[in-house]
């Protein structure tokens, strides 16, 4: 097998993609598969909850562009995010889609490397693939979906023996993308292989499954109001003590501009006078980072925080610049900033925090300070590993834990737990195979 690269794009989540953008990009990725071709088979690297402004359900929309350039009979693979949506749209024109199995993500390659063996013996063996898809009425953020712990472990740890079935060669599980406001938002789970029985029965058998526990998913760490998280960490011993800032999460799709936990800090009596210190990482805002370039470390700045791309007010904060670092790869320009005993790290680009080091760059060490919050949901690898303790905090923001307060407009209804008067859904898959 040749592989021929045509295109790789990607960007931090946030916010839709611009109508231009999208656009622009999938004429080039068309433009190369016509002038490449022509191709036996197409291996797609998705996350697959993009939204595009003015467009809804993107990825299927690419799929049936791919689809006419390639032809009806190339068979299109696809390894996804598990909080990507398949729509039905999407499950009848990509063949072999398969997503990851772990929360947080620690899968990635294998999940490529399982799409792309899928792909390959789609191709050897002539197989003729179908799929069975259900769409469970259902919305989980991921918050409450890690794989570290049950329902969510016990479900995934199902699908290697479900797909060692005859008949079967992947089971898939896509908890979704639970603060889109689109029609396909939802839980989705589907099953590929060669015999309509057995993927009917391993999809019928995940998505009873599923729904069963849809009230027990619970969050990875204890869960606080923002305030109460605070003097918890302040008054346990426990060092590293790591508080998930979890209503703007970058790399859940967060502005990365919210200040709201930042307000709650400088407002503690502790940390204020400096007996307790605290980082909190990160917040975009160029024009607080540029201040604090001039400044440089040891200057004194009043600054603005916060509310660049969402509009919210901003928190003033004036200190001493206590670390810069230049050109960050992901973040642009960096600062540190120290007010009473409050550090907070500002960037010029969003950037999400979920390395130690990313921290010690900036002369920050999370084991000499009292609390370290950073805009996360569940604890990424790295620091998960480095804490003693955390809490998630309730903290308000673009994705925000309390989605029963979330104006939906757009939803497929009726859908738990908006909804929870609703009837049981009826689970019965639908059997697909590519329209000709």
């Amino acid at each position: 097998m040749e592989f021929v690269p045509i295109l790789v794009a990607r960007a931090l989540p946030g916010g839709q993609v611009t109508r231009e953008a999208y656009e622009r990009l999938e004429s080039e990725l068309l433009a190369g598969l016509w002038t490449a071709g022509p191709f036996d088979g197409v291996y797609l690297d998705l996350h697959g909850a993009m939204h595009v402004e003015g467009r809804d359900d993107a990825e299927a929309g690419l799929a049936a562009a791919i689809r006419d350039v390639v032809g009806p009979a190339a068979p299109i693979a696809a390894s996804m995010d598990l909080h990507g949506q398949v729509s039905r749209r999407f499950a009848e024109l990509v063949d072999l889609p398969t997503a990851y199995r772990t929360a947080p993500h620690v899968d990635v390659e294998e999940t490529r490397e399982r799409a792309c063996r899928l792909l390959v013996r789609a191709l050897t063996e002539d197989l003729d693939v179908v799929r069975s898809w259900v769409r469970l009425p259902l919305l989980l953020p991921g918050e409450r979906t890690s794989t570290r712990l049950d329902p969510a472990a016990a479900i995934y740890a199902r699908l290697p023996e479900i797909e060692r079935r005859p008949g079967v060669l992947d089971a898939s599980i896509w908890i979704g993308y639970a603060w889109a406001d689109a029609p396909r938002s939802s839980v989705n789970v589907l099953t590929t292989g060669t015999s309509p029985e057995a993927v009917t029965t391993a999809t019928t058998e995940l998505a009873e499954a599923l729904w069963r526990s849809r009230d027990d998913f619970a969050f990875a760490m204890p869960a606080l109001p923002p305030r109460a998280a605070i003097e918890q960490a302040l008054s346990l011993p426990q060092r590293p003590f790591f508080i998930s800032d979890s209503g703007d999460n970058p790399t859940a799709g967060g502005s990365g501009d919210a200040s709201f936990f930042l307000s709650d800090l400088l407002s503690t009596p502790a940390l204020t006078d400096g007996g307790k210190t605290a980082i909190w990482a990160s917040c975009v805002d160029p024009p607080a980072v540029a201040v604090c370039m001039t400044a440089g470390v040891g200057g004194e700045v009043t600054l603005q925080i916060g509310g660049v791309f969402s509009g919210d007010p901003p928190v003033p904060l004036k200190g001493t610049v206590h670390a810069v670092r230049r050109a960050d790869p992901v973040g642009g320009d960096l600062a540190a900033v120290r007010s009473g005993g409050v550090y907070a790290v500002l960037t010029t680009r969003r950037k999400p925090y979920h390395l130690v080091k990313d921290l010690t760059d900036l002369n920050l060490d999370p084991w000499q300070h009292d609390l370290t919050a950073i805009k996360i949901g569940y604890l990424e690898p790295d620091l998960h590993r480095a804490a003693a303790a955390s809490i998630l905090a309730l903290t308000p923001g673009g994705v925000s834990q309390d989605l029963t307060a979330l104006p939906y407009t757009r939803l497929t209804r009726p859908i738990h737990p908006l909804d929870p008067a609703m009837p049981a859904p009826g689970l019965t898959p639908t059997l697909l195979k590519r329209p000709t």
